[in-house]
């Protein structure tokens, strides 16, 4: 008995789209397969976000409460990263035989254990320890979600991306409003951990069923001379193929690195508010406990609005025109506030810093998979581990510039961050072209 012919621009077993048809009016519809990946996929950028953003408007307390100092305090986050950067260099490889999807829900039930460890710290060899576990599960969470919603961006046939990293700036709001809101009631940190943890595990549960099957692509599908070499015949001369292979990832190298680069200087931007905001307010600007929070939630918020409309902005506007806007965001408005002595004008500059990095990321990685040459995965997971530079220098540096000097200078490196950023926003003129391509 034979199998009926598939309907046209059917969807392949592992979501994509079927492309040995022609299209008429662009992209087909999503199948059910891919609608409910997407949704796993948003789940697990919101788990991924509200785990440590539960943690960060109570890093003050946690540091009064163990009697650290700004630069002790600052070490101990620097653990974060520097788990990151040891786990980031086998993400890749985990996730290519574990499948992304599914390591990157094992790692949802990580963080449901290892956030309540926090409360427990007494020390500042618990806190680094636990703080070094959170960066493990990290990084091999955020380059597994990222490569499992690439493959998901590709059945769908257009830019979606961003929006999963809107997802991640709504579960950090969601986590910093209601960190700060308990720290407010005087609700325990303990009690307040445990009670997250327990959320994260189900959501955990929830995500399981939705993922995509089979295991993840190794294609990078970049443009379209990159994509016929990928479906050329295989030659038996094994030795012009590796030669090319090695031409590919050397050409590959300096794309990575200014990429690496460009979000060593993001995540610059994106960590001083989460571990140095509320502090500043407190230590700087006398603000209370409460209103200190909301550095933190004001540049989480207006990131999470820029990537819900980021995608089409970047496909209107282009990657690098974005991106030099964002870079004047980031540097401008925070360089002015903090020459005055005003608490709202402070976390209105950390808002714009917001809306100024919220593409970046998403950008990136797309940039990173367009790569010829490498696998997307593989792109994804260099860049994500050169990214965590940025989180390892910055906490201790703002620290130690805190006790020396103070938080508001060392904050001000958010401002040297944002002028490389419109320094180098160039790097992002090949995934423009690769966009463009792909919607022909």
């Amino acid at each position: 008995m034979t199998e009926s012919a598939p309907p046209a621009h059917s969807p392949a077993p592992d979501g994509r789209p079927d492309t040995s048809r022609p299209r008429e009016g662009g992209p087909p519809p999503p199948s059910a397969l891919l609608r409910r990946a997407r949704a796993a996929v948003f789940l697990l950028f919101f788990i991924n976000a509200i785990a440590y953003a539960n943690i960060v408007p109570r890093l003050p307390e946690i540091r009064d409460s163990i009697g650290l100092s700004n630069t002790a305090l600052g070490t101990a986050i620097a653990a974060m990263p520097v788990g990151a950067l040891v786990a980031g260099l086998f993400a890749g490889a985990m996730g290519a035989r574990i499948g992304s999807g599914r390591l990157a829900a094992l790692c949802a039930f990580g963080f449901a254990a290892a956030v309540p460890l926090v409360s427990f710290a007494s020390v500042w060899a618990m806190l680094a320890c636990c703080l070094f576990l959170l960066g493990v599960l990290d990084a091999i969470m955020d380059a597994a979600m990222n490569t499992h919603g690439l493959r998901v961006q590709r059945g769908y046939g257009r830019s979606i991306l961003s929006s999963f990293h809107g997802l991640w700036s709504v579960g950090a709001v969601v986590g910093g409003l209601l960190s700060t809101t308990l720290a407010g009631a005087g609700v325990p940190l303990r009690w307040h951990l445990l009670g997250i943890g327990a959320l994260l595990a189900v959501l955990g549960v929830a995500v399981w069923p939705l993922l995509l099957p089979g295991r993840d692509e190794d294609e990078a599908p970049t443009s379209a001379e990159a994509r016929q070499t990928e479906t050329a015949p295989a030659t038996p001369e094994s030795s012009p193929a590796a030669t090319a292979a090695r031409a590919g990832l050397k050409a590959a190298l300096l794309p990575l690195l200014l990429l690496g680069l460009l979000l060593a200087m993001s995540s610059v931007v994106e960590d001083t508010p989460a571990s140095w905001g509320s502090a500043l307010l407190q230590d700087d600007y006398g603000a209370s406990a409460w209103l200190a929070g909301f550095a933190y939630v004001a540049f989480q918020t207006a990131m999470t609005i820029a990537r819900f409309t980021g995608d089409r902005v970047v496909d209107r506007y282009g990657r690098v025109p974005v991106a030099r806007v964002g870079g004047l965001l980031i540097a401008v408005p925070l360089s002015l506030a903090l020459l005055t002595h005003s608490t709202p004008a402070v976390i209105a500059a950390f808002a714009c810093a917001g809306l100024g990095a919220a593409t970046l990321f998403p950008s990136a990685m797309h940039a990173a998979a367009s790569i010829p040459g490498i696998r997307s995965s593989d792109g994804v997971a260099v860049v994500s581990w050169l990214a965590r530079v940025g989180f390892l220098a910055a906490p201790p540096l703002v620290g130690l510039i805190g006790d020396r000097i103070s938080l508001r200078v060392g904050v001000a490196m958010i401002v040297v961050a944002g002028l490389l950023i419109l320094a180098l926003a160039k790097v992002f003129a090949p995934a423009d072209r690769s966009m463009s391509e792909e919607s022909r």
